[in-house]
């Protein structure tokens, strides 16, 4: 967990502090040279509800992300507009990146899209799926609780030829920790980002053909 200083801290008050450092879920701080655990992103995505194929294609871009959430950091809340991240503990990657994986992930298993991927393979896309992440983070309500862990991300999709926006929503997802550690935090990332990836799956499949290019 990262802590904000400005100028010098008396070492009796420094020491007196540490006890509250030991919060739930950052008690193993990191000490110098020593490298993080990482935890995967690795989500379940639940099978679509049956629907007809798409005949278009679709490029997925880099998610968008405040620097809070655009870090290998696993970042947590304990009070309304503060972020703090766990100690000792990270992504394999930064988290837009492991994001739009699994975003391009949720359309190939879907089998109802013909061609699907990242922005910079440079697909010749019909369709622009753009994210923001807009919280991904675990939310703590206690000192001593386990967390919930939520994830919300705004979609946009746009026409490939001439970016006309065609629509946008909205997704978020809250899921309670089974306990309170980093494990049981992630596990329970993994379990809303599968349900906010699946349901960003299933609209943009339910939209419109995109009209003939000129």
């Amino acid at each position: 967990m990262r802590f904000a200083q400005r100028g010098k801290v008396d070492r009796r008050l420094l020491l007196a502090m540490l006890p509250a450092f030991a919060l739930a879920g950052c008690s193993n701080l990191i000490g110098p040279g020593e490298a993080p655990s990482l935890y995967t992103i690795d989500p379940a995505l639940a099978a679509l509800p049956s629907g007809p194929p798409v005949a278009w294609a679709l490029s997925v871009q880099l998610p968008e992300a405040s620097g809070s959430f655009d870090t290998t950091r696993i970042a947590l809340t304990r009070a309304p507009g503060t972020l703090d991240y766990y100690a000792n503990a990270a992504w394999p990657d930064r988290l837009p990146l492991l994001v739009q994986a699994v975003l391009v992930r949720g359309f190939q298993d879907s089998g109802r899209i013909p061609a699907v991927a990242r922005e910079e393979d440079a697909l010749h896309a019909d369709y622009l799926l753009a994210t923001t992440v807009r919280d991904f983070s675990a939310h703590y309500t206690g000192p001593d609780g386990a967390p919930e862990a939520r994830v919300s991300i705004a979609a946009q999709l746009a026409a490939a030829h001439g970016r006309k926006l065609v629509a946008t929503r909205t997704i978020s997802q809250d899921v309670p920790a089974s306990a309170n550690s980093v494990s049981a935090a992630v596990d329970a990332f993994n379990q809303a980002l599968a349900a906010v990836v699946t349901e960003i799956v299933a609209w943009t499949l339910s939209q419109p053909a995109p009209p003939a290019t000129p």
